[in-house]
C-alpha cells in the first residue's frame, strides 16, 4: 500500500511559492528546510493525519548535486511555464517500504531509488534520471522513512485541515487504474482534463479554500 505522506507547490522561487499560498489560504507559512543534497530549499505546514503541504524551490544559495534533482526543479524553463499556466499545486508524494519493487515493476516511471545515509535520519526517494515527474506529475514521487517518519512536531501547524485532492488528466481511466494497483491509502480523485491539475479543498480557520 502507498499512503499519502504530502503535497507539492512546486515554485521558480520560495518567495513566489509562499505568496501564492497565501493568496489560496490567506496563511504565511513558515520557512523549513534546506536540502544540501539535493540543492533545494522548502516552507513546510501541517495538514492533519501526518500529512503535510510543501513549497519547494531550487536554492540559489545550493550547491548541485551529483545527479538531476527531485521534482523537476533542474529544469527551470518547464518549472516557470508550468506556474504561469496556474499549475502550482504540481504533485504529491506518497510513502512506501518498497521504491526498488514498484520502480522496477513501472519501469522508467519513478526511476531511482536513491538513498541519502548523510542525513539523520536517513531516508530514500524515487527519483526518475532526469529528474522530471512521474506522469508528469499524474502519479507520485515515493518515499520511504526507513522506518523513521517525518515529525509532525518539526512541521507548525496553523489549523489547515486537507480534505480532498482532485487530478485532472487527459485519461483518468487509466490513472484510476494506476492508483488501484497502488492499493492507494486516500487516492486522489480523478477527472478528465487536457493536463495534468492538481486541486486541493483545505479547511482553514477563515473557511474552506482551494489551493491550486
Amino acid at each position: 500500500m502507498l499512503k499519502l505522506d504530502h503535497i507539492t507547490v512546486i515554485a521558480p522561487t520560495l518567495k513566489e511559492g509562499v505568496s501564492h499560498v497565501r493568496s489560496c489560504l490567506d496563511l504565511d507559512i513558515p520557512f523549513g528546510t534546506r536540502h544540501t543534497y539535493m540543492g533545494t530549499h522548502n516552507h513546510r505546514l501541517q495538514l492533519g493525519e501526518s500529512v503535510y503541504l510543501e513549497i519547494v524551490a531550487l536554492d540559489p544559495n545550493g550547491v548541485k548535486p551529483n545527479r538531476a534533482r527531485w521534482f523537476g526543479l533542474d529544469d527551470q524553463e518547464k518549472v516557470r511555464a508550468d506556474w504561469e499556466e496556474g499549475r502550482r499545486l504540481r504533485g504529491w508524494v506518497a510513502s512506501s517500504e518498497d521504491i526498488g519493487g514498484i520502480s522496477s515493476k513501472y519501469t522508467g516511471i519513478f526511476g531511482d531509488e536513491v538513498s541519502l545515509p548523510f542525513v539523520d535520519p536517513e531516508f530514500a526517494f524515487s527519483i526518475p534520471k532526469d529528474g522530471s515527474l512521474p506522469l508528469d506529475g499524474a502519479l507520485p514521487s515515493l518515499i520511504d522513512h526507513r522506518g523513521v517518519p517525518t515529525s509532525m512536531s518539526e512541521i507548525p501547524d496553523m489549523g489547515a485541515r486537507l480534505q480532498s485532492l482532485t487530478v485532472e488528466h487527459s485519461d483518468p481511466t487509466e490513472i484510476e487504474r494506476l492508483y488501484n494497483e497502488f492499493a492507494l491509502d486516500r487516492p486522489p480523485l480523478v477527472t478528465e482534463g487536457p493536463k495534468v491539475r492538481y486541486r486541493a479543498q483545505i479547511e482553514t480557520s477563515t473557511g474552506v479554500k482551494e489551493l491550486s
